[in-house]
């Protein structure tokens, strides 16, 4: 049993308060201004902010080693243990348009690694199903149709650890489209030349979030609506952004924070360095591009995705948390355990110093 006073930290209203944290086994107990009785371990936070410990649903990498390059348990164990040190415990490793070896190799090492996983949660399947006029580094030789055989195929061997799949959803057959809705797989729409109507008729029909918006995508045209607009004009429809300053201008992610707001989400879309296989990424400055010197995956973290929100974008601090954590946790279905403070959920907290310094990282209440 824990107890985690002297910190502050913002509640569901996005007000900043100061209470003691109550933790038993592994998940928030209380939050109260009670005296902490005898046999609890103090954990004194020493006026840190505490957050909700971050969620990545669009990462190829971290820590040394491409997933897709080295379709393996280890990867996913290397990722996992990177990412929590980092702040992220709960991410979907990403698999780009590929050969169907290495989706299917893939697939086997997320059966394989999930019964020991702390903070993977499956696989973000982004392709083949795209469209190749809007591929941007992904190998045009994998993109195709997706056919319901197929995809039927797919799901009956990944056992439930495809959780997210980005489709260019002008390009499929409705019975597809549906097929994939009812497994409970979450669309996105992504790599996709959709125009308004195409686009608005995706989020009506199930799709619920967007990848990577502006890239990827056509880009706003005041006389012809079309993607980005269709996100931003639908109710529901979420999407996820690279604040990184390189992939969208700093600028352009203030301007979709002010329309979106809970309906936008953090990713990092990282990549490590790799020179192997079809999709090679070099450092060039702090980005990453293909030999032939497209941009591809980014190099930054979730945590300096949120520095970027609060420095540059006029977002608060607790709505920039919220873009890391609760946002994403709410797409996924995840909100009665992750993303926030909530009584009843998963004590994966973070400890941020004013200057937003990751001081300490705690799953399911235990300090790493």
């Amino acid at each position: 049993m824990i107890a985690i006073t002297n910190g502050r930290f913002f509640n569901e209203d996005l007000l900043l308060i100061s209470k003691t944290i109550f933790i038993e086994d592994g998940k928030i107990n209380r939050i109260t201004n009670e005296k902490i009785p005898a046999g609890y371990q103090i954990i004194d936070a020493a006026g840190d902010y505490i957050s909700p410990a971050f969620i990545d649903l669009q990462i190829y990498g971290s820590g040394g080693a491409l997933f897709s390059a080295y379709p393996t348990v280890e990867t996913l164990r290397q990722m996992d243990e990177d990412l929590l040190s980092k702040g992220t415990t709960g991410f979907l490793a990403c698999v780009a348009t590929n050969s169907p070896e290495i989706v299917y190799q893939c697939l086997d090492a997320a059966k394989a690694y999930r019964k020991e996983a702390k903070g993977f949660l499956g696989l973000h399947l982004e392709g083949p199903y795209i469209n190749e006029k809007r591929k941007g580094a992904h190998v045009a030789a994998y993109i195709y149709k997706a056919s319901l055989e197929e995809v039927k195929r797919l799901l009956d061997y990944a056992d439930g650890t495809v959780k997210m799949m980005t489709i260019a959803a002008e390009l499929q057959d409705e019975e597809v489209i549906r097929y994939l809705l009812d497994q409970g797989i979450v669309l996105s729409l992504g790599h996709s030349d959709a125009d308004f109507t195409q686009a608005t008729a995706a989020y009506d029909a199930g799709f619920k979030t967007t990848t990577h918006l502006f890239n990827a995508m056509p880009s706003i045209h005041h006389r012809a609506p079309n993607l980005p607009v269709a996100v931003f004009c639908h109710p529901t429809a979420m999407a996820s952004i690279i604040a990184d300053g390189t992939h969208v201008n700093l600028e352009m992610v203030k301007m979709t924070y002010r329309v979106m707001k809970d309906r936008l989400f953090l990713i990092t879309d990282a990549v490590t360095e790799c020179n192997i296989g079809p999709y090679q990424h070099q450092l060039k400055g702090d980005k990453f591009v293909t030999p032939d010197g497209t941009l591809s995956g980014s190099n930054i973290t979730l945590l300096q995705a949120v520095q970027n929100c609060v420095q540059y974008c006029d977002i608060s601090l607790s709505q920039a948390l919220r873009l890391a954590s609760g946002n994403p946790a709410r797409l996924m279905g995840l909100s009665d355990k992750k993303g926030s403070l909530n009584v009843g959920s998963d004590a994966d907290l973070l400890f941020l110093s004013p200057e937003l310094k990751l001081n300490k990282v705690f799953v399911k209440g235990l300090h790493i």
